[in-house]
């Protein structure tokens, strides 16, 4: 037994949808389907908790409307007379939902508001995906997640309680998959022990895939996208990338955490934690081999891997009094950005200077400039790239960093980190 997760791409249109019919149909074996929002609808969701809170209730209700009558269409363009009126009447049940969150909404709970409304993308999409299937006659089971995982409080990052979410896994989801049905869920949502909504965080969907994974110690995880497989670069900023036929799971901890926009480290634990692969495959194109993000093997060779970040901020920092940094300054800067909340990308410090690249946020830097000025002298380079390169050759540094200003170089037996202008 496995688990597909489906993301916004590809399911953006009825056409997307329909498409994913023979990848369902192939499965030869219970299926666990975890599927996110539509294309764009959390944006749009997004817009109406901003007017909500703000407590223009007449115009967030009027984008519901909006937003109702284009999954209506939706539905409409993808089932027939057959399936559509339950379907429609799904979806308004859905949209009451979401409109009693608007009118509850409060400025004041901005996180717990969000949530009540946010969270609508995922059922209304998979809802509508559970009734094209009936369609096609491909029997299946809708469940709605947040009966299944139950989490705390933090509202737009919740935490997960695994033990009592395990139970209501397996009694609920897990009952379903032995009786060899195909279950469709959501991704990205749970909900706290009084039944109020809570989203995941960034990349909640493929996190509920694969903490649904490791909860019913299912076989695999496949994330089906719109490219061939994971590459060894962004293939938006470098020309000729490279596809990845296999990564550790360590590995792909180590690019996230450089700024990779590869699968979140939050994903990967629950996965490398019970040693259950997860594949990336592609729904354009089921019969692609893919990639796959698996456990430690010396028959992994790597091309360079790259990740560059720019908008970066060099941020130097100087002793007043050319006291070295040490325990006692290195513990006082650490709780600076701590204490702001920024995430430092680059990090080096020499006798009297302390150097940090870190995301330019123009709120976070004036804070951070004016809280280190307190005791330090500061300067910022401003607008500066920060490239990183694990499995590096010589070559590949030099031929991207040519014409550039290097400004900072780390140098590990495994990674090159440059800062450059």
């Amino acid at each position: 037994m496995r688990v597909f997760k489906f993301g916004g791409a590809s399911i953006a249109d009825a056409g997307r949808m329909a498409a994913l019919l023979p990848i369902i149909r192939d499965e030869q074996q219970p299926l666990l389907v975890v599927l996110s929002a539509l294309g764009k609808t959390t944006n749009a969701l997004e817009k109406i908790v901003g007017h909500a809170c703000k407590d223009e209730k007449k115009e967030a209700l009027t984008l519901v409307q909006q937003l109702e009558q284009q999954h209506l269409d939706y539905a409409r363009s993808l089932l027939d007379d057959t399936q559509y009126p339950a379907a429609a009447a799904a979806l308004k049940e859905h949209f009451a939902e979401l409109e009693q969150a608007v009118h509850n909404a409060d400025g004041t709970r901005y996180d717990y508001s969000y949530d009540q409304i946010v969270c609508m993308g995922e059922l209304l999409s998979s809802h509508m995906f559970s009734f094209y299937l009936l369609q096609n006659k491909v029997a299946n089971e809708w469940a709605d997640v947040r009966n299944v995982i139950r989490t705390d409080h933090t509202y737009r990052d919740g935490v997960v309680d695994w033990a009592y979410s395990k139970h209501n896994a397996d009694a609920i989801l897990g009952s379903a998959l032995r009786q060899g049905k195909i279950v469709i869920t959501q991704g990205f949502i749970g909900s706290t022990e009084e039944g109020t909504s809570v989203t995941l965080g960034r990349e909640g969907s493929d996190y509920t895939a694969a903490i649904l994974a490791a909860m019913l110690h299912l076989e695999s995880v496949t994330i089906w996208k719109d490219v061939e497989g994971l590459q060894n670069a962004d293939p938006k900023l470098f020309p000729n990338t490279v596809k990845i036929d296999a990564i550790s799971y360590s590995e792909v901890i180590e690019m996230a955490f450089y700024g990779a926009q590869i699968i979140h480290p939050k994903t990967i634990k629950p996965l490398q934690n019970n040693n259950i692969p997860l594949y990336v495959k592609c729904f354009l194109n089921k019969d692609l081999k893919g990639s796959v993000i698996q456990g430690e093997s010396d028959n992994i060779h790597y091309p360079p891997l790259i990740v560059l970040k720019e908008n970066q901020e060099l941020v130097q920092v100087t002793t007043k009094d050319f006291s070295f940094i040490t325990e006692d300054n290195l513990s006082r800067l650490y709780s600076i950005f701590h204490d702001l909340k920024i995430k430092i990308n680059l990090i080096q410090n020499a006798a009297i200077s302390f150097v940090a690249s870190v995301d330019n946020r123009e709120d976070k830097i004036k804070a951070l400039v004016q809280a280190l000025g307190k005791d330090y002298k500061v300067s910022v380079n401003d607008n500066v790239s920060l490239l990183t390169i694990r499995h590096y050759t010589p070559e590949v540094l030099f031929e991207l960093t040519k014409g550039r200003q290097i400004l900072l170089k780390q140098e590990t037996r495994k990674t090159v980190q440059v800062i450059m202008k």
